[in-house]
């Protein structure tokens, strides 16, 4: 049965302004956190007896199937991503357990005699998939063997193109002239993970214990780029999306992956930099930072920094319990999953241990406003189908204030 009330857009900015909504809003595949590997989404296809569409992998490492408009429609989502990876043209390509799908024209590969397959871009390998594997790591890194302050102003830190820019600005607009939805945009603006991935996690790890002019150098590059790029992006779609997406993932299952101290001295000052032009420039477009692990000492400082939305909200990491998140710091963030545990009870629990986690999340969170239900991360490729729809069952049962 369908909603009524609220539109979904409206649902989800009343939950961004700290009010409660007719009903907690769902993302499902809203952004690249929230969504379904190809594997699963195939075989939850399958289930639900849908045959039309085609599994469509638009995240390569993460091997994320776009989720379509029948699925969304059964699960109640209430987001949709804009997102340039989606907005390409599509190759044939065969899913990690031999099932024929599509991926990314403009994506290379190559199968090794080991039966690797390696991503290449440029010439390169860039990302290796084993044999028997179902993700893609990253294998090479291009800033690995700077040295010098002048190998970084040798080196191009992109941004989209010009071609992307467009087709974001004419499928924003669609979207925020067609539906009703609330419109997710993809920008990332990392500076941590975007440092390990230019240079290796060892080598920045000791970039910063180091610090130095090479290390400000290269933050102040990779900063300049993301605020060149975001003045151009929000340009285009600043009028049509809702929230605008930041990634940088600072902890693990059991702490920070840095201090305090390092983050506050070679981090924050970019995010701030970064989170703060779009505070300043677009005040409607909300600042949503996917952040896994045990972060909550430095929810102060993100809040500082200007993030206002909560991602993946990793309840099963140290320090991360729900009931704690929600007191301290619900009324400066709205907390964007956390709806059941993605490493435990979805894969491995009962329909029923599935709905009684999301309906004890739900009475947690939902309180206030300030929350939007998904599961905790992507569904990975071992969550039977029956517990992928369990969770959405449950969410929409639960969901309702009133």
């Amino acid at each position: 049965m369908g909603l009524i009330g609220l539109s979904s857009r409206e649902r989800v900015l009343t939950a961004l302004a700290h009010r409660e909504p007719d009903c907690v809003p769902i993302d499902c595949g809203g952004m690249r956190s929230s969504g379904i590997t190809a594997v699963a989404y195939a075989r939850l296809k399958d289930y639900l007896g849908l045959s039309q569409g085609e599994i469509r992998v638009f995240d390569v490492r993460q091997q994320l199937a776009i989720i379509e408009q029948p699925v969304l429609e059964r699960f109640e989502a209430d987001v949709l991503p804009l997102d340039p990876d989606q907005l390409g043209s599509w190759q044939p390509y065969r899913l990690p357990d031999g099932r024929m799908a599509y991926t990314l024209a403009s994506c290379e590969f190559e199968e090794a005699a080991d039966g690797a397959l390696y991503w290449r871009e440029g010439g390169r390998r860039i990302a290796k998939r084993p044999d028997g594997g179902l993700y893609f790591d990253y294998t090479d890194f291009p800033l690995a063997d700077a040295t010098t302050v002048a190998d970084l102003e040798a080196f191009d830190f992109g941004g989209f193109t010009t071609a992307q820019i467009e087709a974001l600005r004419v499928t924003g607009e669609r979207l925020y002239r067609q539906t009703d939805k609330a419109i997710m945009g993809r920008f990332s603006g990392s500076i941590y993970e975007r440092g390990q991935k230019l240079r290796g996690f060892e080598r920045f790890m000791l970039d910063l214990a180091e610090g130095g002019q090479f290390l400000q150098t290269l933050l102040e590059k990779m900063t300049e780029a993301h605020l060149s790029t975001l003045k151009v992006y929000l340009e285009a779609v600043g009028g049509f999306i809702n929230l605008i997406q930041m990634s940088d993932d600072l902890g693990t299952q059991t702490g920070l992956q840095i201090s305090p101290a390092m983050y506050r001295r070679w981090i924050k000052p970019y995010h701030k930099r970064i989170y703060g032009y779009v505070r300043d420039h677009y005040p409607d477009v909300h600042v949503f930072l996917h952040c896994c692990g045990a972060i909550a000492p430095l929810l102060p400082d993100l809040i500082d920094a200007g993030v206002q939305v909560l991602n993946p909200v990793q309840t099963a990491a140290r320090g991360m319990d729900s009931r704690y998140l929600k007191r301290e710091f619900g009324k400066d963030l709205t907390f964007w999953g956390g709806g059941v545990e993605s490493q435990t009870t979805l894969p491995y629990g009962t329909p029923e241990q599935i709905a009684d986690q999301v309906r004890e999340r739900m009475e947690v969170f939902g309180p206030g406003g300030g929350y939007v239900f998904t599961p905790i991360h992507n569904i990975q490729a071992d969550v039977p189908p029956e517990n992928i729809v369990a969770v959405y069952e449950a969410a929409r049962r639960f969901r309702c204030y009133r």
